[in-house]
């Protein structure tokens, strides 16, 4: 497994080893000692599986209290997905990461808690995989517009398709503070 930083300290991308002949291919999709190993030990305990079509974008979203890590993946077809590091008084407040997962390529992405996700589909069709470090709690669900001028965020898609609820997210400028999880150095 090789890991790979990106430009928000904690949040990662995970390339897997993977073997393969004529018959196929087999992968460790997650394993918990090698991750610890690497720095990373996500205590997992929710899986979530969700079927999204070209030009969906889920997201932003997070929770609050009761954050989430997500460790990410595609199972089938291609999204560009998206990290936002939402820590007030992070030095990285307000600053995106992204990368392309994809069934071709097998990565996956570590998400911390205290960061925003989403993702939008490039192909056809994908299947996209989480384990989550808390379980999810409707009270605490929470979310960020996608195209927030002040996060910049370069999504490969102009006019993406939005649940109701994703297109009324606040802008982060308008969340009030208590509703933002905090850096901790």
């Amino acid at each position: 497994m090789k890991v790979v930083e990106t430009g928000l300290p904690g949040c990662v991308v995970i390339e897997p080893q993977v073997f393969g002949d004529a018959r196929g291919y087999v992968y460790e999709s997650f394993n918990r000692d090698k991750l610890a190993a690497r720095g990373l030990a996500p205590e997992v305990v929710q899986a979530n599986v969700s079927a999204s079509t070209r030009g969906v974008l889920r997201g932003l979203h997070y929770q609050w209290p009761n954050p989430q890590g997500k460790y990410v993946s595609v199972l089938e077809g291609e999204v560009w997905d998206v990290a936002v590091d939402i820590r007030r008084g992070s030095p990285h407040f307000g600053r995106w990461t992204a990368v392309v997962l994809s069934a071709e390529n097998r990565r996956h992405m570590w998400i911390p808690e205290g960061f925003a996700h989403g993702f939008v589909v490039l192909s056809e069709r994908a299947l996209f995989h989480y384990l989550c470090t808390a379980t999810y709690d409707p009270a605490a669900d929470a979310g960020i517009r996608w195209n927030d001028a002040d996060l910049a965020i370069d999504w490969p898609v102009a006019a993406p398709l939005l649940s109701p609820k994703d297109a009324k997210a606040p802008f982060l400028a308008d969340i009030a503070p208590e509703r933002l999880p905090t850096f901790a150095a």
